[in-house]
């Protein structure tokens, strides 16, 4: 396998595993658990959400967590926002130094996600990165459904490239593809990370894959061979989207990550020693 790009940015998505558990987890174990991970060594750990109390009730406590976690890591935040309102709060705290916002090309998830249709999405994604650049920090914009939707709503290549290019436009230097419900095949996600990757040769190209136990592997080389620069994943694979229908697909796991890269000679550096640590204090919050 030929990897393009040499230097891959880790990213731990403990948000998206915990917003799915219906059971609230308590702020001080969220504490604890984000704690342990931010001794890991990753890029970036994806760690609360500014968004409605109502629809995603586990991290209503975000703005508490965010107060009480350790920031000596060099470790950089992120945090989910879905409108300009919950961007303005996200930049009050000066921990964040990324704003991620979910940016569908299927005109009904993006409506189920952000009660808004892509049109309407678009401009708050304009007002959202003048909001995040005035504050002095960084937008994520993950384009949700990058490799398929199950609504039978209008999908190929070319749409995702324009809206690649357009989000390019925009000035957004952070760009990751997700297969949201977990549909893509290896060469899927070769095909398109490659194109986008050589189109939008200036903009960092990440990957979001929810995978299965028996694909995962062939999923993260497609992405590392097509040349992008992020891998998201989340420790025990926990997480992903509900409306995948198959409760086997989840994130990809980030222990199977850092131990593809160990074995592939990849240079990663994560703290093996605390990532087993971190694993032991997720499988206390999950299971």
């Amino acid at each position: 396998m030929t990897i393009r790009n040499k230097s891959i940015q880790l990213v731990e998505c403990p948000r998206d595993a915990m917003q799915g558990i219906h059971n609230f987890i308590a702020t001080k174990d969220k504490v604890a658990y984000l704690n342990s991970l931010l001794k890991c060594g990753f890029h970036t750990l994806d760690c609360g959400s500014f968004v409605s109390a109502k629809a995603i009730p586990q991290m209503a406590d975000t703005k508490e967590v965010l107060s009480m976690i350790d920031k000596s890591s060099a470790t950089k935040l992120l945090a989910i926002v879905a409108n300009e309102r919950g961007a303005e709060e996200a930049c009050t705290f000066s921990n964040i130094d990324y704003l991620g916002y979910p940016f569908s090309i299927s005109e009904t998830f993006q409506q189920r996600n952000t009660n808004a249709g892509i049109e309407a999405s678009k401009e708050r994604l304009l007002k959202i990165q003048e909001i995040t650049v005035a504050a002095g920090k960084e937008l994520v914009v993950y384009i949700s459904m990058a490799f398929g939707n199950p609504y039978g709503d209008l999908f190929n290549e070319e749409i995702v490239y324009e809206y690649a290019n357009w989000i390019k436009e925009a000035s957004v230097k952070i760009i990751s593809l997700a297969d949201t419900v977990g549909v893509a095949d290896a060469a899927l996600v070769r095909s398109i990370t490659k194109n986008v990757v050589e189109t939008l040769a200036t903009t960092t190209v990440g990957v979001h894959l929810h995978t299965t136990a028996s694909n995962w592997q062939p999923k993260l080389e497609a992405a590392l061979e097509a040349g992008c620069s992020r891998v998201d994943g989340a420790l025990l694979g926990i997480g992903g989207c509900p409306m995948a229908g198959d409760e086997l697909v989840g994130n990809m796991d980030m222990l199977n990550v850092v131990s593809y890269f160990e074995n592939n000679g990849l240079s990663h550096n994560i703290d093996l020693e605390a990532l087993a640590e971190a694993s032991v204090s997720a499988k206390k919050i999950f299971y």
